[in-house]
């Protein structure tokens, strides 16, 4: 049997729940750093940043995440982060990304929607032809800024409208922010024909969940951490397969969870949840997409067939075009015929 690491590290991926300014790497977030110095109380030492990204809580993560996102103040910033995190995801081999983009907070550092816009196609050309990386963008709304926020996102996401946009999503902080408040922005980006994909159920209970299922016509959560708590609501997921973004080493570090060894997701699994496996901010939790597939082989006992299963799934609850979904699928498959050895008993178990 081959080395699970290795096997990981190797395996095509598709990343479905991952931040735009939340993806700058440490290398990245010091260069921006150091470029502002004097304005910022980000460290602009590489070495410094995993101190900087201890967090007492899902508030104090937050805090951090826009002293981060208040670094881009340029579309030479904006292009040098975008460009980065398509060769960061590359290098793990994810073939296709649907990266969560927050023009409103662009917007109040003086990049307009259309700059926006401008900039993240060009790097999703060029990633396309120098990485072989797919990107599609999720507009989201940041909750902590209400209304403006609502109006700003939905006018990027309707009427600038990038080539690459797929949905429309909600994030930031929930506790405050109700799901229903925004159903009238989701109305009309679903109108739109884009797809609906909010946070729900990462530091707030179920009722959240079915907030965004009812309200926001959620066709996959992000997050749903605690499904878990409702008998119903796992009963309705399970059904309907709605796909739930899992994140663990998010959920541990932004104390959401207690550890990993606490983390819903192998009850999820074994509820006949639809899950995938995402990074949300990954170099503020010290983590990469390649890590949380390690994670879940741990926590759910896979074998190398399980973890391409998994990878799989993140494939099939994607917005990608159906050509684009066969040739990953293809890929995983092939990967995995690849890899496969003469061992008899493989040990583990799939995910399916």
């Amino acid at each position: 049997m081959t080395d699970l690491n290795a096997f990981i590290a190797g395996l095509p991926k598709a990343e479905l729940h991952v931040h735009h300014v939340g993806s700058a790497s440490p290398r990245i977030v010091a260069e921006l750093a150091a470029r502002h110095a004097g304005s910022t109380t980000v460290p602009a030492d590489p070495a410094a940043l995993a101190d900087y990204f201890t967090f007492s809580d899902f508030a104090h993560f937050i805090e951090i995440y826009q002293a981060v996102v208040a670094l881009i103040r340029t579309t030479d910033d904006l292009h040098l982060l975008t460009y980065e995190i398509a060769r960061d995801l590359a290098a793990q081999q994810v073939r296709y990304v649907e990266l969560q983009v927050t023009p409103y907070t662009h917007h109040l550092a003086g990049i307009s929607p259309e700059q926006v816009c401008e900039v993240i196609e060009d790097v999703r050309a060029k990633a396309a032809t120098e990485f072989g990386l797919e990107m599609r963008w999720i507009f989201d709304i940041p909750g902590e800024y209400g209304a403006p926020a609502a109006d700003l996102t939905l006018h990027a996401a309707t009427g600038v409208r990038p080539d690459g946009l797929v949905a429309f999503g909600l994030g930031g902080p929930e506790i405050g922010q109700p799901r229903g408040f925004y159903q009238s922005w989701f109305d009309q980006a679903i109108a739109a024909g884009l797809h609906s994909a909010p946070h729900a159920g990462e530091s707030t209970g179920a009722p959240t969940i079915w907030d965004a299922i009812n309200l926001l016509k959620a066709e996959r959560i992000g997050h749903g951490t605690h499904c878990m708590e409702d008998p119903k609501l796992v009963d309705f997921l399970a059904e309907k397969q709605i796909p739930l973004e899992v994140s663990p080493t998010s959920n541990v570090r932004t104390r959401v969870v207690d550890s990993y060894e606490t983390h819903p997701l192998p009850r999820m699994v074994e509820a006949g949840l639809r899950v995938t496996i995402n990074s949300d901010d990954p170099p503020m939790f010290g983590t990469t997409l390649t890590n949380e597939y390690a994670v879940a082989a741990r926590l759910l006992d896979l074998d190398e067939a399980g973890l391409a299963a998994l990878a799989k799934a993140a494939v099939d609850a994607s917005f990608a075009p159906e050509a684009v979904k066969k040739r990953i699928g293809g890929e995983i498959d092939g990967y995995l015929s690849s890899t496969a050895t003469s061992s008899p008993e493989p040990t583990g178990t799939s995910v399916e």
